[in-house]
């Protein structure tokens, strides 16, 4: 099952407690290898300002943290230290802190499975499917 955002720039990574990515997805349909390899960069580069935004913010929510050109990442960490990191040109932030909400519930639920640990990569399809409904229903 297949489910695309329509238009912009649309890429959902969620980073580790070791800053390594365990589950990302590009929402808005195949694109070249070389742009792909761009948003991971440019997600991976925001990092920083994420930890640094981190700790300068009490609220999990921490909207814009960094821009590329006319890219914006947006953070959303999580009490147990995961990142949530969204790629887009210029989204509502009402819609992008409840998607992210949404998220975290469906994040819970794979922490919760007792075979699973913070640092696995998330390749559950059900997780996934859930993931792209949510974006085409809360950001499309």
């Amino acid at each position: 099952m297949s489910v695309v955002v329509p238009g912009g720039v649309l890429t959902f990574v969620i980073v580790g407690q070791q800053d390594h990515p365990i589950y990302e997805v590009d929402l808005t349909g195949p694109k070249e290898q070389q742009t792909q390899y761009l948003h991971q960069f440019v997600l991976h580069a925001s990092l920083d300002a994420v930890d640094e935004a981190m700790w300068s913010s009490k609220e999990l929510h921490l909207k814009t943290v960094d821009r590329f050109n006319n890219l914006f990442v947006t953070a959303y960490v999580t009490p147990g230290n995961a990142r949530f990191l969204l790629l887009h040109d210029g989204k509502s932030d009402d819609a992008i802190r409840g998607f992210f909400t949404e998220v975290q519930e469906l994040y819970l639920r794979i922490m919760l499975n007792p075979f699973h640990t913070a640092s696995t990569r998330i390749t559950s399809k059900p997780f996934d499917q859930k993931v792209k409904m949510l974006a085409k229903r809360m950001l499309g």
